[in-house]
Order: structure tokens, then C-alpha cells, then sequence
């Protein structure tokens, strides 16, 4: 039998990031490097300046999507193929994301589909490569664990930073970085598990 040895654990007050928990769909783009074992799920290919092959598949938070009326989630890989030159920007890797907005759980009151990538520290107006096409999730706060409170209650009053007017926006994600792991706070019965609520 190989030995596991016990992880180290993270120590609990280190500083967190908290980004707004939007309410749509989870969503991935994956983009790898020279993948000869081509699928049915790939949407899109292109080639780098030095020759190398990448290739882009999409996917929700089960499954593999492709375009078409029964293969897609919400029209998220058709939305992809017909952004792949700006998604290709992301490089290689596995890029979630919320794809949110018309026909889609709250809506948010918008007559188009967004997708707002959740890596706030690569990702927004700091890196010239985030693609055109896509957003990041709002910052609400870099602070410590202490503030949480603080900053649901300025949620709670403020609405939604992702569509400024939006008041009943689903809650937050708490990013602890010691660990490494997200944390979500819903504004509604939080205190429930998810079946309990639907």
C-alpha cells in the first residue's frame, strides 16, 4: 500500500478575495496544446505562430458541450465557436466561468448572455489578454475573514456589481487563500442545503 501522508492545513485567518456569486450556469472553456487525439467535442482549432495545434472544447459543470439545439447549455458553445479568436487568448488550461443572463435562472434583467470568468487574479482589466468577449466576476472585497459580515450587508444594500440595479443578487464566493478553496454566502436561505430550496 503507498503511504498518504496528512496534508498540511491552512491556517484560517489569512486574507480572502470576495467576488459576487452570480446566478446562471458554470461554465468551461479548455484549451490544450497539441492534441493529435481529436473528439467530437472539440469546437475549435487554430495553430500558433511557431506551428503548434491548440484546440478548445467547452463544457458546463457535468458534461461536454458542443453548438446545437441539443448538445449546448444555454447556447454557451455556440456563443464559444463564434468568440474562439478571442477566447484562444486565454492560452492552455481550464478557464470556469459563469455564463448568466437572458433565459437563465435570475436573468439579471439583461437581454443577452454574459460570461464572467472567475480567476480575478489573472483575468480583468490588469492583464491585456483577457479576452474582449468576457468579463470577471466582480471584487467586492480583499480584506479579512473578519469582514464578511460587512461586506453581505453592503451587498445586501447595493444589489448586484456585475448589473448595477439588480437587487436580488444570489450571494457571494469567498476565496480563502491559504487554502486555496471557495466558499459560497447566499443572501436567501443560506442556512438550507440546495434541494431544499429549489
Amino acid at each position: 500500500m503507498e503511504f498518504v501522508p496528512y496534508p498540511k492545513t491552512p491556517r484560517l485567518k489569512r486574507d480572502i478575495v470576495i467576488t459576487e456569486k452570480l446566478d446562471g450556469t458554470n461554465a468551461q472553456v479548455v484549451i490544450t496544446k497539441d492534441d493529435r487525439l481529436a473528439d467530437e467535442h472539440i469546437i475549435a482549432e487554430t495553430y500558433t505562430p511557431d506551428g503548434l495545434l491548440m484546440t478548445m472544447r467547452v463544457g458546463s459543470r457535468s458534461r461536454w458541450i458542443t453548438p446545437g439545439k441539443t448538445t449546448d447549455n444555454y447556447g454557451f458553445a455556440q456563443w464559444c465557436y463564434e468568440n474562439q479568436a478571442e477566447l484562444f487568448k486565454l492560452g492552455e488550461g481550464q478557464h470556469f466561468g459563469e455564463w448568466y443572463g437572458q433565459g437563465i435562472q435570475r436573468g439579471y434583467g439583461l437581454d443577452h448572455k454574459r460570461f464572467a470568468l472567475f480567476n480575478t487574479a489573472r483575468w480583468g482589466r490588469h492583464n491585456p489578454d483577457t479576452p474582449k468577449c468576457c468579463e470577471v466576476v466582480p471584487v467586492l472585497a480583499q480584506c479579512s475573514l473578519v469582514e464578511v459580515d460587512d461586506q453581505l450587508a453592503y451587498f445586501r444594500k447595493h444589489g448586484s456589481r456585475a448589473v448595477p440595479g439588480f437587487m436580488r443578487p444570489e450571494g457571494i464566493i469567498v476565496y480563502h487563500t491559504a487554502s486555496k478553496q471557495n466558499f459560497k454566502v447566499l443572501l436567501e436561505n443560506d442556512q438550507l442545503p440546495k434541494g431544499l430550496t429549489e
